[in-house]
């Protein structure tokens, strides 16, 4: 058996990772908008904080409706029940990443979870 799994990502506009990499801990999704459109919808989690990583473009995100400028190489931790919608703006289509987790579940971290052998 495997300890890891190893995918390659199409260039859909959304792809989900929880079902192809077997996660347990995280939702990660990568996400593409094309120039001048939006996530059709405002939407808050029940328990999960979501961070974004802005990889390429640029736009803005409604939180609790005030508006932030993202662009590349941005990173924005969202609390669970903040109402938030994303954009790009009218030049560029807006890729990101999205990792859901559970908010206040990080026992450890890299320096206290790792074991040095």
């Amino acid at each position: 058996m495997n300890n890891f799994k190893k995918i390659n990502l199409t260039n859909e506009a959304r792809q989900e990772l929880h079902d192809q990499l077997g996660l347990t801990g995280a939702e990660i999704s990568v996400n593409s908008l094309p120039a001048g459109t939006s996530i059709p919808f405002v939407h808050s989690h029940k328990q999960n904080e979501e961070i974004y990583a802005i990889l390429e473009g640029e736009g803005s995100v409604v939180i609790d409706g005030e508006n932030i400028c993202i662009k590349a190489g941005d990173w924005v931790r969202i609390s669970p029940s903040a109402k938030r919608q994303f954009f790009a703006s009218k030049q560029s289509k807006l890729k990101y990443i999205c990792i859901q987790v559970k908010a206040n579940s990080l026992e450890g971290y890299t320096m206290t979870d790792a074991i040095v052998l």
